[in-house]
């Protein structure tokens, strides 16, 4: 291994260690009922999951008291709550048991579920930091930039707090919705257009916060099917690319919500806990994207 690549390992390795430091602490709503905060909340999820039928997910049921941290996020969070409460069913069933787990604190449970944030950072979030730091500096032509700056980016992408305090101190997930929006950049910077289109809609369909960044890809997708000298296209070329990107879209989206799609009242279910109007903005955590606009404008 060369020195380039060692330095790479240690910064990356740091950025693990950081993490898994932080996960040696408490988490928001630790030992306060009734609702114990997010980290019940992530917990909660794959309780309802594993036990539940599909189709009761986002419902009110005797089963699934949507009060009591109601699954809000899209389909892809549901799916990976339920690997994951598969997973802590191999465990430890007590972890994911109907009811009787809920608020379950104890060291094993802890572990098991600051474990699963760190997997995430590992296989999405830092590789995706890594070659998104790549792609840019090829792309703003830093090649021969000094290593050592390169060197600082990196430490910095791969040490930020925010994301580490949120994911691996209060505990959430957010590393999956921005690591896939990372790898759609890196892909869009590589001019593989519908890859990035499918990375997208992934991190879509894991947080709806990833609303946020969705302007931006449309714009440049769109500028990416216009005919013309630009693009070397036809405009029989640029609309079947265009055609091919809102096909990956399409197609992703109908996976993914397959289990509901061929009942109008569950896709409706699952927009109202998805975009909660009706209830208001909050419930007990900010659970949309219009927190920010909360800020300046009150809805209700």
């Amino acid at each position: 291994m060369n020195q380039k690549w060692a330095v790479v390992v240690f910064i990356v390795a740091f950025g693990a260690f950081l993490r898994a430091t932080v996960s040696l602490h408490s988490y928001s709503g630790s030992g306060k009922p009734p609702m114990f905060g997010d980290f019940e909340a992530q917990r909660h999820w794959q309780e309802i999951t594993v036990n539940l039928p599909v189709k009761d997910w986002y419902r009110n049921t005797t089963d699934n008291d949507l009060l009591y941290w109601g699954l809000d996020y899209p389909p892809l969070t549901a799916y990976h709550s339920w690997a994951c409460g598969k997973i802590a069913e191999l465990v430890d069933p007590a972890f994911v048991r109907l009811h009787s787990s809920r608020g379950i604190s104890s060291d094993a449970h802890k572990l098991f579920m600051r474990l699963t944030v760190l997997l995430a950072d590992l296989l999405i979030y830092l590789p995706a930091v890594f070659w998104g730091c790549s792609a840019v500096w090829k792309r703003i032509q830093l090649t021969k930039t000094s290593a050592s700056w390169k060197i600082l980016h990196l430490f910095l992408a791969m040490s930020f707090p925010g994301q580490i305090l949120i994911d691996n101190g209060h505990f959430q997930y957010n590393n999956i919705s921005l690591g896939f929006t990372i790898w759609a950049i890196v892909s869009l910077l590589h001019d593989h257009i519908f890859l990035a289109s499918f990375l997208f809609t992934l991190a879509l369909n894991y947080k709806q916060m990833s609303l946020y960044h969705a302007l931006p890809f449309f714009f440049y997708l769109l500028a990416k099917c216009v005919p013309g000298q630009r693009n070397k296209l036809s405009f029989g070329e640029a609309l079947k690319r265009l055609l091919g990107i809102a096909g990956v879209v399409v197609v992703t989206f109908f996976v993914l919500w397959l289990p509901w799609i061929t009942n109008l009242e569950d896709l409706l279910q699952i927009l109202r806990r998805i975009f909660p109007i009706y209830r208001g903005l909050f419930e007990d955590k900010v659970a949309n994207f219009w927190c920010t606009f909360n800020t300046i404008f009150k809805f209700k």
